[in-house]
């Protein structure tokens, strides 16, 4: 069973904030993907695979980080 995150916004491992809007299923691959929205600029809307929003990524330290760590839940999707 895959990890669904929570609805709310989240910081990316590069320091800018997004909120997450929906997990979504791609029509044709039945892949989960989440739907985010920057909360900067102009606002732009992204889609991303559910499996990359998961997981980890290997800083310039050499530290583990998630891709995407929860600032504040909104609600459960």
């Amino acid at each position: 069973m895959e990890f669904l995150p929570k609805k709310g916004v989240y910081r990316h491992f590069k320091g800018n904030l997004y909120e997450l809007l929906y997990i979504a299923n791609d029509s044709e691959t039945l892949e989960k993907k989440v739907v985010y929205k920057a909360l900067y600029g102009d606002g732009e809307i992204w889609v991303r695979p559910l499996e990359m929003w998961n997981e980890e990524v290997i800083l310039p330290s050499g530290e583990k980080a998630k891709r995407f760590a929860l600032v504040e839940e909104t609600e459960t999707i």
